[in-house]
């Protein structure tokens, strides 16, 4: 099994979850397929949907939810077959 780096496509806000209220888009263990959101991105009041291109197993979240990104930095880590 290799692990892929799910990285930051724009800088801006970080959100693991849609709402303060929602569950995280995946925990650790989670399946993951492919198009699964897996995080959101917010610039300039635009919530930009972060999607896995694989398909594998959620391993974790490498940034904080409400932490400011940069590009290419990496948002989360997915484990595949």
């Amino acid at each position: 099994m290799s692990k892929i780096e799910i990285t930051a496509p724009m800088p801006g806000v970080f959100y693991t979850k849609s709402s303060p209220d929602s569950e995280v888009y995946k925990k650790p263990g989670d399946p993951v397929r492919k198009d699964d959101i897996i995080c959101l991105i917010e610039v300039m009041k635009t919530y930009n949907q972060i999607v896995s291109e694989h398909v594998g197993t959620f391993v974790s979240y490498e940034v904080e939810n409400e932490e400011l990104v940069m590009v290419g930095q990496v948002l989360a880590i997915i484990e595949v077959d």
